[in-house]
């Protein structure tokens, strides 16, 4: 299965905009000192943004710190393996005590920089002017695999070979290092890193012409979303609109995660979501929307302070139900496949209802969700 996330759909309310002003009686203003008409106190709530973008201009530098990194470390990687003549074999003969250490701190950082994109991924993908980001980084298929979906960039390798719309670069990266890309992709070289006598799973000399290409394109990428996080300017509507998408999208992850090493083990034929749990992607994308929720929380009080309450809790419960999973995993219990769809199913209905709510409450407050 290939790390992709298709758009979720909007939860449908069929609830119009509500007048939120009436003329007449106990409504009119009191008359000021002067005998004119007092001015009218604002409502609490224009929308509190500032945080929601603070946050994502947090995360993006996180995250093109930890590209910029990648790419010095895979050009690294490139130099040694031109010298090789790019022969793999003659590669580890020369280099072998050299290259198990790199690339473990490769894949360590790979596996340090998943949540900086993680956790701003209900902004970024749930954000119109945003969300194609999310798609080249971590949600966009290969043109083989569904055109439709597919990534919109090509990658130029070294050797003059150009791959069309290959997939989304956190994918390309993962199956780079751990040996997980489709047939059709450059393959890694299976080598015994850490000298046990067994090529394990991820054991791999990648190739190199192939990683440096993913790594220079994630570091440009990351470096555009950057730039574009700092120029966006919040509005009421990606706030609410993030919510309704992004919150019920919790059965296609938990899809994502049956299918994946952490359940299926060995007999896994995923190609993503093999190294970090999708349960913990999962709570780093709840944690980005509740990020978006405590900013328009008072918008949705001035409807029903009440509801605004229950939602709020309400979605700091579905993180929790999936923090305590991930603990579980964490602490080694394996879920089986049929445990899994449960989990997913409870999830999902779980977040149809917060978003219905929004959505809900997004009508009666006359706020656009774009489609």
């Amino acid at each position: 299965m290939i790390r992709t996330r298709a758009l979720a759909p909007l939860v449908a309310t069929g609830i119009a905009a509500l007048a939120l002003g009436a003329c007449g009686g106990d409504d009119e203003p009191a008359a000021d000192d002067t005998g004119g008409a007092a001015t009218t106190t604002e409502s609490a709530a224009a929308p509190q943004l500032d945080g929601v973008k603070d946050y994502l201009l947090d995360h993006t530098e996180q995250l093109a710190g930890f590209t910029a990194d990648f790419k010095s470390a895979a050009e690294e990687y490139h130099g040694l393996a031109e010298e090789a003549g790019f022969d793999y074999e003659a590669l580890w003969a020369e280099h072998g005590e050299d290259l198990g250490p790199m690339l473990e701190e490769m894949k360590s950082n790979w596996i340090e920089g998943n949540p900086y994109y993680e956790q701003m991924e209900g902004v970024v993908a749930g954000t119109p002017s945003l969300a194609e980001y999310d798609v080249i980084l971590d949600a966009g298929s290969s043109a083989a695999e569904d055109p439709e979906s597919a990534v919109p960039f090509d990658l130029e390798l070294s050797d003059g070979t150009t791959l069309k719309q290959p997939g989304n670069l956190f994918n390309l990266t993962e199956g780079a290092l751990w040996g997980t890309l489709p047939e059709a992709m450059p393959q890694s070289t299976p080598a015994d890193l850490d000298g046990n006598g067994t090529e394990d799973f991820g054991e791999v000399l990648p190739d190199a012409a192939f990683l440096l290409a993913a790594a220079e394109a994630f570091d440009r990428y990351s470096g555009e979303l950057a730039d574009s996080a700092q120029a966006w300017a919040p509005s009421e509507s990606d706030a609410f609109t993030a919510l309704v998408v992004m919150v019920p999208t919790m059965s296609e992850y938990f899809g994502q995660w049956k299918e994946s090493r952490f359940v299926l083990g060995d007999a896994s034929g995923s190609e993503s979501f093999n190294v970090v749990s999708r349960l913990s992607d999962i709570n780093d994308i709840l944690t980005g929307l509740e990020v978006i929720f405590d900013g328009v929380e008072g918008r949705l009080s001035e409807v029903d302070p009440a509801q605004a309450e229950q939602t709020g809790r309400e979605l700091s419960d579905l993180r929790a139900f999936v923090e305590d999973l991930y603990s579980r995993e964490q602490g080694g219990e394996r879920f089986e496949p049929e445990q899994a769809e449960v989990l997913g199913t409870e999830a999902q209905e779980r977040a149809t209802a917060i978003a219905g709510q929004v959505s809900q409450a997004a009508a009666e407050l006359g706020v656009t969700i774009e489609q």
